[in-house]
């Protein structure tokens, strides 16, 4: 199956250094043993077809179901679907880090909330630059 068959395009890929920088970690307890650039692209083609398969059959479990998002539980029968059901827990793991980090992650603040300002005094400022545009509009006619 190529990315054609599923909509997409030649360009996509992984980033080539952060492939090669888990194959050196993997590789790292055996170190007799390395491995080739074309080696390595091989590997980056064979995950973005694995990735585009289960992409796909995801996009195709979520549309049965009347979504128009795919859902971790979409990307779970769509591995269990394809017979990749090994894979289910490990994900179900990330899944569930990645909940707790967003969850924990610190809430950006708005320049409201950085202002320091209250909405009252924000309200006055905006009305002087108002007053102070128009005055420039003015004298310039």
């Amino acid at each position: 199956m190529s990315d054609r068959e599923f909509g997409g395009n030649d360009d996509l890929s992984l980033p080539k250094a952060t492939v090669q920088k888990i194959i050196t970690e993997i590789l790292h307890s055996d170190p007799g043993v390395t491995f080739a650039k074309d080696t390595r692209d091989l590997l980056i083609e064979c995950c973005v077809e694995f990735i585009t398969l289960i992409s796909s059959e995801a996009n195709e479990i979520a549309e049965k179901d009347a979504k128009k998002t795919i859902a971790c539980e979409h990307v779970k029968a769509a591995l269990e679907e394809l017979d990749f059901g090994d894979y289910v827990p490990a994900i179900l793991e990330v899944a569930a880090d990645y909940k707790k980090q967003q969850a924990n992650r610190e809430k950006k603040q708005t320049k409201i909330e950085q202002s320091g300002m209250t909405e009252e005094e924000l309200i006055r400022q905006q009305q002087e630059l108002f007053r102070s545009a128009t005055d420039k509009f003015n004298a310039a006619q």
